[in-house]
């Protein structure tokens, strides 16, 4: 049986996927608070406050739910560059807590040549729809995508070093649904996008706030 607010994550990202599709604003803006109230609930349920590690996932898990609100209006530019800036101090969160479990080199660095391939292929497929739609975000995109890249490597050193392959699926999941979001803002808005990146999103964040207990 899954716990309580594992639980309350995945019955909320159902119902934002079901407002999202019937574009329901009223039921996105209950049910997305909800699912990130519950991956922090997760967090606590696991024991993040009883180590620095858990810690540093909690502040990283805080971020992203701020992050999430951020991102509700639609069209709005201000709160989607603050939801960027949020997501962004939240992966530097996450990269602080794996640097602090510590790495181990060869693991990061044979990460480091197929995350940056594949930032370097989704960067080639989103720059000029960046350009044409929103110049100004040109800067914070390539900085954001420097930093989730460097989130993920940092991931992989640090199962290398101490084991727990949760740790880099959680971060891989978030690194794949950033590009769902990229997407959804710079090349085409379409539910297809939020059907797939809504749940590796939210399922990403459960699975980073359950490596807490094994910290322990």
């Amino acid at each position: 049986m899954l716990p309580t607010p594992v639980l309350v994550t995945i019955a909320a990202t159902l119902g934002l996927l079901f407002a999202e599709w019937r574009d329901f604003r009223p039921g996105v803006w209950i049910a997305k608070p909800l699912a990130a109230a519950g991956f922090l609930w997760t967090a606590l349920h696991y024991g993040a406050t009883a180590t620095p590690y858990g810690q540093w996932i909690l502040a990283g898990l805080v971020l992203s739910a701020i992050g999430d609100v951020l991102l509700i209006p639609k069209g709005a530019k201000a709160f989607f560059l603050a939801g960027l800036v949020s997501f962004l101090l939240g992966h530097l969160a996450y990269t602080g807590a794996f640097a602090l479990r510590g790495l181990e080199i060869r693991s990061a660095a044979a990460a480091a040549a197929p995350v940056a391939g594949a930032s370097m292929v989704a960067l080639r497929y989103l720059w000029p729809h960046v350009q044409r739609k929103a110049p100004a975000l040109q800067y914070p995109v390539l900085v954001y995508v420097a930093i989730i890249s460097t989130m993920v490597v940092c991931a992989a050193g640090t199962v290398g070093k101490a084991g727990n392959l949760a740790i880099l699926i959680g971060a891989a999941m978030f690194y794949a649904s950033d590009l769902a979001v990229a997407r959804q803002r710079f090349v085409e808005a379409t539910f297809a996008n939020k059907a797939w990146g809504t749940p590796l999103y939210f399922g990403a964040q459960l699975v980073l706030a359950t490596t807490v207990a094994a910290s322990r």
